[in-house]
């Protein structure tokens, strides 16, 4: 698959989730607990998001997605993205995840504030995707995020800097 083909990635969305201090919302990849030997353990974060499923509209596919990985979906969208975001998976995920059939993908990410309380987030989802959650400075986001999506939150950062000025 090459990057320039549309079909090869999975389109999703994706959420930064602030709280009243405008701290940001990111969880602990479950999948990551256990690390490579060359993997920085710190580096293993990322915020909710997750992929459209069909005939599914974007603030359906967010509010779900928010619900199955912090088990709440209280909140309010402040921005969307103006474009769609996208990424590449390692190799060895890319053969794993989603039948082999993308090679990464393709999101539209939104600003949410959070409106629960922390009691309210539950991690022990039907299908868990972390281990553990914290808020933090958005200006955190780049040095604890998982590597090779780096590039894309530098993107995200960037657009929504705004919201944290």
């Amino acid at each position: 698959m090459t990057s320039s083909d549309s079909s090869a990635f999975r389109l999703g969305v994706g959420i930064m989730l602030v709280n009243a201090d405008k701290k940001v919302f990111v969880g602990r990849r479950i999948d990551q607990t256990r690390q490579k030997e060359n993997d920085i353990v710190s580096k293993v974060w990322q915020m909710p998001q997750g992929g459209i499923d069909s005939g599914e509209h974007l603030e359906e596919a967010l509010w779900r997605e928010m619900d199955e990985e912090i088990g709440c979906s209280k909140g309010e969208i402040i921005a969307e993205s103006k474009e769609w975001y996208s990424y590449d998976l390692p190799l060895d995920l890319q053969i794993r995840l989603w039948g082999g059939r993308f090679q990464g993908q393709k999101q539209k990410w939104f600003l949410v504030k959070f409106l629960g309380d922390e009691k309210d987030i539950n991690l022990n989802t039907h299908y868990p995707e972390f281990s553990s959650w914290k808020w933090v400075d958005c200006d955190e986001l780049i040095d604890i995020i998982v590597p090779f999506k780096k590039e894309l939150y530098k993107k995200i950062v960037g657009e929504f800097k705004w919201y944290f000025e």
